[in-house]
């Protein structure tokens, strides 16, 4: 008997089913709009030295000059005629008011009172508030490498508590706890306490992103599991659009922080009506709590109640089998199969994040505006997805997996031949590929809740998660190396993604495949008689086999 079997009875894919995903869209509408967040509130505006300093040392000359010959006079120029950003004159040069004095060879110093920014666009930014710009601009980058080693931490701490002390319990603490230093971080009042409280807002964060999947999976049935996925994360495109336009209104980021960050107080509301994960109750025994979850979600689906006799029968096997361990960590790697699945799927991860978020964090460049170009990467998102869903029932999760990173390296490889001037046929490039990687990211957390067992769920998906934010965290370091070399960040996310693609093909295929519930599942899978009508599961559980034995 396994788990699926009682699904089939109180239908796994109802109302109850729908209400779980209603109830976590609002949180995971949340995770795109602070994952992305540093694109708007660590953005640079255009600036250029104060020179105070100069008008001080010239103050009758510089009396009648016009602004724009005050500029002329006291700032070098780049190649396209605008003032350079980290350099000043080291003396007023009037003679250049004539126009016929060459600017080459005049004595250049660093800015000497600070800059002046372009409040156009943005109101403030970290950049302006801290002037993180010139020598300091690695910082602003930094800040994002900041925060998703907190959401890398946070995958393992959650991982972990969440496979011990269940899925509900830990979603209210990581609502709690984003909500806590999300707000906090507002009132920073320097770098480092911002980027301190950026660190745990990432850490606390993470426990809704690798909860809401667990959760949302692990009460559907077989058939509708990428349904339930795909559904879900709509809710992250839709928070990603509404990002564009929430930033576009409010410019200042302390506000724009406290805006994204405001939405989880409903969360915390809607929390009191998400069911655990009978899946996991009855996995650790507590037959008594699964009854009542499952009793509910047969009620709401109209279906009839199950008898607590086969829930206690199928909550011993589990209970046996489980053989009373408190699993961790060390069993991804304990046994031969879960030690290769493990290995695999952290360079897969890896590169799938590396790749989504080198693209989603590198929204200038092609000739539009920024809000723009995010709107057009969270829209192209979408569709994205609900072609992935159709594709992943049709020819399966591991050929989708890997075709869509061979696919977006392509994309990205492509880019790196075309000239700057074509900026609209960049534009459409990166779009696609950007909406191919995040076919990929929606297939792998689908993949991977599907290949790890029950037992130990969670903690697969914690250590996953650790291996993408791993990928994340060194994604803006990576977009650093265009100063060495302009072209080297898309050659290195090129290479990550064909390389992850390639390993994605030897990673078993889950398509009708009954969930694992224990790691005896994966290392001596079940062979025996099947019926016509369950041969496709039979076929689908002999070619796992078959890929793990090689």
């Amino acid at each position: 008997m396994k788990f699926e079997t009682i699904l089939e009875e109180i239908d796994g894919f109802g109302r109850f089913q729908i209400a779980i995903l209603i109830l976590l869209c609002t949180s995971r509408m949340v995770l795109p709009c602070h994952f992305l967040l540093n694109n708007f509130i660590a953005a640079v505006p255009p600036h250029h030295c104060d020179i105070s300093t100069l008008e001080k040392s010239s103050e009758e000359l510089f009396r009648n000059l016009t602004q724009e010959q005050k500029l002329t006079v006291s700032l070098p120029v780049r190649e396209d005629g605008e003032p350079k950003s980290c350099e000043m004159f080291a003396e007023p040069q009037f003679q250049l008011l004539s126009n016929s004095s060459s600017r080459t060879d005049l004595p250049i110093v660093w800015c000497q009172s600070g800059w002046v920014y372009d409040n156009s666009t943005f109101i403030s930014t970290l950049a302006t508030e801290w002037n993180l710009v010139c020598d300091k601009k690695g910082l602003t980058k930094t800040t994002n490498t900041i925060f998703f080693v907190g959401v890398m931490i946070g995958a393992l701490a959650f991982g972990f508590f969440c496979d011990k002390y269940g899925r509900k319990t830990m979603l209210l603490v990581s609502y709690i706890l984003s909500i806590v230093f999300g707000f906090s971080s507002t009132f920073a009042n320097s770098y480092i306490l911002f980027a301190v409280l950026r660190f745990f807002t990432g850490f606390s964060l993470t426990g809704i992103s690798i909860i809401s999947i667990v959760l949302t999976i692990e009460w559907a049935d077989i058939s509708h599991r990428s349904t339930i996925g795909v559904i879900g994360s709509l809710a992250w495109s839709v928070g990603y659009m509404l990002l564009a336009g929430i930033a576009f209104l409010l410019t200042d980021w302390r506000t724009l922080t406290m805006t994204v960050t405001a939405p989880l107080g409903f969360a915390v509301l809607t929390w009191w009506w998400i069911p655990e994960s009978a899946r996991w109750l009855l996995a650790n025994g507590k037959v008594e709590r699964a009854q009542f979850y499952l009793d509910k979600c047969a009620n709401i689906n109209r279906r009839q109640k199950l008898s607590r006799e086969k829930l206690e029968t199928l909550s011993n096997i589990e209970v046996e089998e489980n053989q009373a361990k408190n699993y961790t960590y060390f069993h991804l790697v304990k046994t031969p199969r879960m030690r290769w699945l493990t290995f695999l799927l952290g360079i897969v991860w890896y590169g799938v994040a590396s790749t989504y978020y080198g693209i989603s964090l590198n929204i200038t460049g092609f000739g539009l505006n920024m809000y723009l170009t995010h709107f057009i990467y969270g829209a192209i998102e979408v569709p994205a997805k609900l072609t992935i869903y159709c594709f992943l029932n049709i020819i399966g999760r591991r050929k989708c997996q890997s075709g869509t990173l061979l696919l977006t390296g392509i994309c990205i490889g492509i880019n790196i031949f075309i000239p700057k001037g074509l900026w609209h046929v960049r534009a459409i490039v990166a779009t696609l590929g950007k909406g191919l990687s995040e076919a990929s990211f929606t297939t792998i957390f689908l993949y991977t809740a599907e290949l790890y067992p029950t037992v130990i769920r969670q903690n697969g998906l914690g250590y996953t998660s650790f291996m993408s934010r791993l990928g994340v965290s060194i994604a803006p370091l990576i977009l650093l190396l265009e100063d060495v070399w302009t072209l080297l960040p898309q050659i290195i996310l090129c290479s990550l993604a064909i390389i992850s693609g390639l390993v994605a093909l030897l990673l078993p295929e889950t398509l009708n495949v009954k969930l694992p519930e224990t790691i005896d599942d994966i290392e001596n899978p079940r062979k025996k008689d099947v019926s016509k009508e369950s041969l496709p599961i039979f076929l689908e559980i002999k070619s796992q086999s078959g890929v793990n034995e090689e």
